[in-house]
């Protein structure tokens, strides 16, 4: 049966691809996004700095740069996974403090990895519905004050976890990976070797200058482990990109998670901090308001997977997204998927058959870090700066879901 894409394509003549590209006044364009540097947990830039703060920087910056009146803003929704209280009082406290005036609603939003692309789309729903003109899809976790123990309840039910894929759901994440590792092949090597080449292109686009144009600099107070004197210090790069690593290298490094495993700490994502922003529009709106327009949101889509192998998610949700826009994966110029794992990165790429020069072209979380409810959002700053440096039209973000899921996403660059 003919897919409704097809469907209105034999009556309309035009393409998938076409109409991706084609600019009307109800489509929802971005108008600006930007990320902070991403630093490591415990250790970097940010360990000092509560998320609160990170995130008023980073929602200061991207209406500046925008040169949007924040009070035109209709809503804001902020992707956020570890916090107390799903982080809502602390979001609202950074959209006050960045100067956004307090009849701007804000809310909070948890699908764990996804947190920050789910905000994005949930502030374009409501732009496509009607309800605002006008907002903000954001997302910032800081791993070194939410993550570990204290982020789970003190206990589940017992009737419950009696379902066994409601227990796997505890699974840890690590597991998961050796999970898919073991049930689809991926080899130790194979997983060192995209892991290492995920450190160099990232090592390369930061030598190369090449992330500067999304990061925003925040100065923050930053406390030195050696001599426990407080500074100021601008942090304006990702502090956990490492160069010279190789595949020799990384396999040298032990299991983390099972003694004859092959998911380690150079071969996963990274604990983080950091924060993403995305100004939102109906187009018509942007046009008439006389502000930038970079970008256009296409489409989203999500889809659940087995717990056990929560890894496998971008292999699914990205054809889920590419069905409902009918574009085909040849008419996507690059992907970001993120790398929660290179077992998952590296099954999801191959099971999907996208060539792999077509993935994460300035390295990905192995190399970046994934702060959790931040990576949505960031995956997008980073695939508009992309596109502006690769003169790529069409991409793709997307990224596995902590307790079975996926989600993608379709842009497009106007830059």
């Amino acid at each position: 049966m003919a897919s409704i894409t097809q469907r209105i394509q034999s009556l309309t003549g035009t393409s998938p691809k076409a109409r991706a590209l084609a600019q009307h006044d109800d489509d929802v364009v971005i108008v600006a996004a930007v990320r902070s540097a991403i630093t490591k947990a415990k250790k970097g830039g940010f360990k000092d700095t509560r998320p609160e703060e990170i995130l008023s920087g980073v929602l200061r910056a991207v209406y500046t740069k925008a040169g949007v009146n924040p009070a035109l803003f209709g809503d804001i929704t902020v992707g956020n996974v570890l916090p107390a209280g799903g982080g809502a009082t602390a979001a609202r406290m950074a959209a006050l403090h960045a100067g956004i005036p307090n009849t701007v609603p804000i809310s909070t939003v948890n699908r764990q990895c996804a947190s920050g692309l789910q905000a994005v789309n949930v502030i374009a729903s409501e732009i496509i519905s009607g309800q605002i003109e006008i907002g903000i899809g954001a997302g910032v976790e800081s791993m070194t004050f939410g993550y570990g123990g204290g982020a789970m309840p003190d206990g589940f039910s017992e009737a419950v976890l009696s379902n066994k894929e409601a227990e796997d759901c505890l699974l840890p994440m690590g597991i998961t990976s050796e999970n898919v590792a073991a049930d689809f092949g991926v080899s130790r090597q194979v997983q060192d070797e995209f892991a290492a080449k995920s450190f160099q292109k990232a090592a390369a686009a930061q030598k190369a200058g090449k992330f500067k144009d999304e990061i925003v600099p925040l100065k923050v107070k930053w406390v030195d482990p050696k001599t426990e004197q407080e500074k100021e210090l601008v942090v304006d790069h990702d502090d956990g990109v490492r160069d010279g690593v190789t595949a020799e290298s990384l396999s040298k490094l032990k299991p983390a998670f099972k003694k004859d495993g092959s998911t380690h700490a150079g071969n996963a994502s990274q604990v983080s901090d950091g924060a993403a922003a995305v100004i939102l529009a109906r187009r018509s709106t942007a046009k008439k308001l006389g502000l930038p327009i970079v970008g256009k949101f296409v489409a989203a889509s999500y889809t659940g997977v087995p717990p056990r192998i929560m890894g496998v998610g971008p292999a699914y949700a990205i054809p889920k997204v590419l069905e409902l826009t009918g574009l085909s994966k040849d008419d996507i110029d690059f992907y970001e998927v993120n790398e929660a794992f290179a077992s998952q990165a590296v099954y999801s790429v191959q099971a999907l058959g996208i060539p792999f020069e077509k993935v994460n072209l300035n390295g990905g979380a192995i190399a970046l870090g994934h702060p959790l409810g931040c990576t949505g959002a960031r995956q997008v700053a980073t695939g508009l700066n992309i596109a502006k440096q690769t003169g790529g039209k069409i991409f793709v973000t997307s990224m596995c879901i902590g307790s079975g899921m996926g989600m993608a996403a379709v842009f497009v660059s106007e830059q």
